[in-house]
């Protein structure tokens, strides 16, 4: 580990900010891969986002990353790092820019308790509106090739489920352990295909997977997902970390291999 990554994970430590993330600052740290930070504006407004690029010859598609409620974290940068080196484009936006204090984003806040209160009192409209123009960024980019697909993860699962009923342009919708709309007529809008990822032993969520699939069946949508025994809220990040359960670690193991396979379609336009 560098000196300036121990130095970022003692602060994180010391501060009590994102906790027990240093595995994904490893990653990040040792990645190949080509990485950035851009400002998508619209209507006023400027979100940062962080992109991944892959180690790519020809045009692929572009997925939208949508982060967990505590923000933009070091480990969903890792995942669209990780993303970038399975073949994909992957922008993930800050979708607390401008909230933090001083009007700062994510790693602005004191500590990640902070930050989730502050995801909780967004505007609904304005992040369909962000999410809009990241996806129009994020498919207008020289190395994509026009197509584009969202995935989160926890609120950001919800949120992709909700994006999915708002934006027709996207290809594929894939929710981590999200819940759906509530109401038909927002399920009714939806035009891609939506891809879900649950842990077995996450009842707050599965128990509205019934209603949720009931309305999507009735209203001839696709909706295909997957449980995976014994995997808890948020086994993606959790199955990563060094001392994961083994059903955290294989639910995230599966997950990954469904995820990229789902991708794959996507890769001709």
């Amino acid at each position: 580990m560098t000196a300036a990554l121990r130095m970022t994970v003692l602060t994180a430590v010391l501060t009590g900010w994102l906790p027990a993330q240093d595995f994904a600052l490893r990653q990040l740290e040792e990645s190949p891969r080509h990485h950035e930070w851009v400002t998508v504006g619209h209507d006023g407004r400027e979100v940062a986002c962080f992109v991944a690029y892959p180690e790519s010859e020809g045009k692929v598609p572009a997925v939208v990353v949508i982060h967990e409620n505590r923000g933009l974290s070091d480990w969903v940068r890792s995942f669209a790092d990780q993303l970038a080196g399975a073949g994909f484009l992957a922008v993930a936006p800050d979708l607390l820019s401008g909230a933090g204090p001083g009007g700062g984003k994510t790693s602005d806040f004191p500590d990640s308790d902070a930050a989730r209160q502050a995801i909780y009192g967004l505007d609904p409209a304005q992040v369909t509106a962000d999410l809009n123009a990241v996806r129009e960024y994020a498919a207008s980019l020289p190395a994509s090739n026009g197509r584009t697909a969202v995935a989160g993860f926890c609120w950001g699962g919800s949120q992709t489920f909700r994006f999915a009923t708002s934006n027709s342009e996207i290809e594929a919708a894939l929710v981590f352990y999200g819940t759906g709309p509530d109401d038909a007529e927002s399920i009714g809008r939806v035009r891609a295909p939506v891809y879900g990822f649950y842990g077995g032993a996450d009842n707050r969520v599965n128990a509205t997977i019934p209603a949720t699939e009931k309305v999507m069946k009735e209203l001839g949508k696709a909706f295909e997902y997957e449980v995976y025994p014994g995997a808890g809220h948020g086994f993606m990040r959790r199955g990563e970390e060094p001392e994961a359960s083994p059903e955290n670690r294989e639910a995230r193991r599966r997950a990954w291999e469904r995820l990229t396979r789902t991708l794959g379609a996507l890769v001709r336009p």
